[in-house]
């Protein structure tokens, strides 16, 4: 029978051996989140929290691009162009919502953008009467530059 330190050095080096991809940065990111809806709630656009969370996360040393464009493709044809809310350090794909709650369609707007882009992980961010986020990484993620067949075709994702 082993005793409780045992046991929890154990389950400590399990998690130790459990690295998170950008681990520090979305953390920080994370913490942004929490310190912008804490200051003004929910009932705002979008936009608002956009702003106030850029300003909140270069605050922090952070390299923010707001609405930058992603290209889409479908075979080697452009087919067309949205905007993620802010892309944090060239990293992380932040993606706003101010709804009532997260559902699938927001999950699933992000697992696009990641999958049209070089950008392994993606946070998707609700300023609702609750707050609420997701951490979303690719895990099929292999070349820095994807191809337009790539960038069209099924990924690997998880909930982190």
């Amino acid at each position: 029978m082993h005793d409780n330190s045992t046991r929890m050095t154990r389950i400590e080096r399990m998690n130790a051996d459990k690295t998170i991809l950008h681990e520090e940065l979305t953390g920080s990111i994370i913490k942004a989140f929490y310190a912008v809806y804490n200051a003004l709630g929910f009932g705002f656009l979008e936009k608002v929290y956009e702003n106030a969370l850029a300003i909140e996360l270069e605050k922090l040393g952070l390299s923010v691009q707001r609405q930058h464009p992603i290209t889409v493709y479908y075979d080697t044809s452009v087919v067309g162009e949205y905007y993620a809310d802010i892309i944090v350090n060239s990293l992380v794909i932040i993606e706003l919502k101010a709804v009532e709650s997260l559902r699938q369609e927001h999950i699933a707007q992000l697992t696009n953008y990641l999958k049209a882009t070089d950008t392994q992980v993606g946070l998707l961010f609700n300023f609702g009467a609750k707050p609420e986020f997701k951490r979303l990484v690719d895990t099929s993620f292999k070349n820095p530059r994807r191809s337009a067949k790539s960038a069209s075709s099924a990924g690997h994702f998880f909930h982190a």
